[in-house]
């Protein structure tokens, strides 16, 4: 309550959810995509759901400058940011082989440098000064090598290396820096791209310990823990928030090839 949160990603699926969950409890927020139009709206249906304030910006996480500037914004609008959620993110199925050199770098400037671009601007504008909370959404799929998913893996995994790395210098700057990494999540555009459609009709989530896919509210609701005082103490460490899913699933490369992409030329 009274905090102020920066969201990434923020107009559509986790980030969204994430968003209201926060306004629920009483902080304003701010969030930001390339997308203006989609966080315009997606602020209108969330001040008239919370009361709170919700601040809708553009930004680039790949151009620092755009960053800057949105972080510029936000300032001037609240005085003060405590709360980073990293959120954006890009993914896909595709084979190693079949992936252009620029789809997979795509990838990692979205998720692996779009997350130490923001953290860093907010490090430097706000956070270093006054500490915070800093959470990054990762995922579990380098923990055994996920078949299709070597671009995402890798990003994830860097982040993932990141949180620790920041959490130890930045610690004594009062600022906390986990991960949050979610298993399948229905109702989002990972979940859509990632196949989960098919994973319902093939009886997918029998192999999940908690037999079904998780909702965006339960990734909010542990963002909102890794956020606020009740974590006071944690930091430099992972949430997996998956039903253990990535302890059992299938890992079916020629399954999975149905649904892959053969052209990722980004």
């Amino acid at each position: 309550r009274g905090k102020v949160a920066f969201i990434t990603g923020g107009g559509s699926g986790i980030g969204f959810r994430v968003a209201e969950v926060f306004m629920r409890h009483g902080c304003s927020t701010i969030i930001a995509s390339r997308n203006l139009q989609r966080v315009t709206e997606a602020a209108k249906k969330l001040e008239t759901a919370t009361g709170q304030r919700c601040l809708p910006l553009s930004l680039d996480v790949r151009q620092p400058q755009t960053i800057m500037a949105a972080v510029d914004e936000a300032l001037k609008e609240f005085e003060r940011i405590d709360i980073l959620v990293n959120n954006a993110a890009g993914n896909f199925l595709c084979p190693a082989s079949a992936l252009s050199f620029n789809a997979y770098k795509t990838v990692i400037d979205i998720d692996t440098l779009g997350t130490f671009n923001v953290s860093k601007v907010l490090y430097e504008k706000c956070l270093r000064d006054h500490g915070g909370a800093i959470v990054n959404i990762t995922a579990t799929l380098s923990y055994r090598g996920q078949a299709l998913q070597v671009h995402a893996g890798t990003a994830k995994a860097a982040i993932d290396a990141m949180t620790r790395h920041l959490a130890v210098e930045w610690g004594p700057n009062n600022i906390r820096v986990n991960s949050l990494a979610p298993g399948p999540i229905a109702g989002t555009e990972g979940y859509r791209r990632l196949g989960g459609a098919r994973a319902e009709a093939g009886s997918y989530f029998t192999t999940v310990p908690l037999q079904r896919a998780g909702n965006k509210t339960e990734i909010a609701h542990s963002v909102l823990f890794l956020a606020s005082p009740l974590a006071s103490y944690v930091t430099g460490t992972t949430l997996v928030v998956d039903g253990g899913s990535w302890l059992t699933s299938p890992n079916n490369f020629p399954g999975l090839l149905g649904i892959a992409s053969h052209s990722a030329k980004l």
